[in-house]
């Protein structure tokens, strides 16, 4: 089967580093970031959150290959912020974002399960 390893997926090699940065020469204010082991799950949610920034002209993302876990994203910026710096603020932006989703889920699961458990109680 020509299909690698599932764990090949998302275990980095020895050699292998996460994310990497090459310049786009052909406009201006942009780069293209490769990561290594990761799939459109990520690399929407980043090109979302890229998207809200005022500095960002373009973001958007490419899986070269779909047999291997890999996608480049490509932003352009208005010269205000570097591609890097509107990168890392997008990515400390979906933390914050996750960290209150999972506090409010494990908030309602807790109430409800108080409740589901008060309502059996009762019976």
């Amino acid at each position: 089967m020509n299909a690698p390893d599932r764990f090949e997926l998302f275990l980095l090699g020895s050699d292998e580093k996460k994310c990497s940065e090459a310049a786009d020469t052909r406009t201006p204010n942009s780069s293209v970031f490769t990561f290594k082991k990761e799939d459109h799950t990520l690399a929407n949610m980043i090109r979302g959150a890229l998207l809200k920034d005022v500095h960002i002209t373009f973001a958007g993302y490419k899986v070269p290959h779909p047999l291997f876990a890999d996608f480049e994203l490509r932003i352009q910026t208005d010269g205000k912020v570097t591609p890097k710096e509107a990168l890392v603020n997008a990515c400390k932006s979906l933390v914050n974002d996750l960290e209150t989703l999972s506090r409010e889920f494990t908030k309602e699961y807790e109430l409800r399960k108080i409740i589901d458990h008060d309502g059996s109680a009762n019976q």
